[in-house]
């Protein structure tokens, strides 16, 4: 009996954590947010971030994982991560963008430098607003948890 109990609690316990609707931010490219964007114009969120830098990867397992920031980006915005340091070519608003070395192991991505530059420098992680005529409308340097960000994005979005 106790048994059949234990496995009747077990059966219930996974069938509640199931249940559970999990919600996963949308992120684009820049070319298909170049696309979508023809059909809906939605302001862009760039998050600039590198492999290395551990408040990036913070931002990105807390602030990017929170729902109510997930629903708030997911239907206002399109969501881009852009590496600081990405090898690869990117084309974007007719341009195409390079990464430049600057060092024997060390470079930085054009459209990095481009859209999280504040004053000639470039600080991770930055999350860049551009509105709906792509002019950057905000630059967020540092961390940004869920609650911060959220009033930010909302005031934004009030404009």
């Amino acid at each position: 009996m106790k048994k059949i109990y234990l496995i009747f609690i077990l059966i219930s316990s996974l069938n509640t954590f199931s249940q559970k609707e999990i919600s996963s931010l949308k992120t684009y490219t820049f070319s298909e947010v170049e696309k979508t964007f023809v059909q809906k114009p939605k302001p862009i969120i760039i998050f600039t971030h590198t492999d290395w830098c551990k408040i990036c990867h913070g931002m990105q397992k807390t602030t990017f994982k929170n729902d109510e920031i997930i629903q708030l980006l997911n239907e206002n915005f399109y969501f881009v991560k852009l590496n600081g340091e990405e090898k690869n070519n990117i084309h974007f608003l007719g341009k195409t963008f390079k990464y430049k070395p600057t060092g024997a192991n060390t470079g930085i991505h054009e459209l990095a430098n481009e859209l999280a530059s504040v004053k000639g420098i470039i600080s991770y992680p930055t999350t860049t607003i551009l509105n709906t005529k792509f002019e950057i409308s905000a630059q967020l340097i540092g961390f940004y948890n869920s609650k911060k960000l959220k009033k930010i994005l909302e005031k934004y979005l009030k404009k």
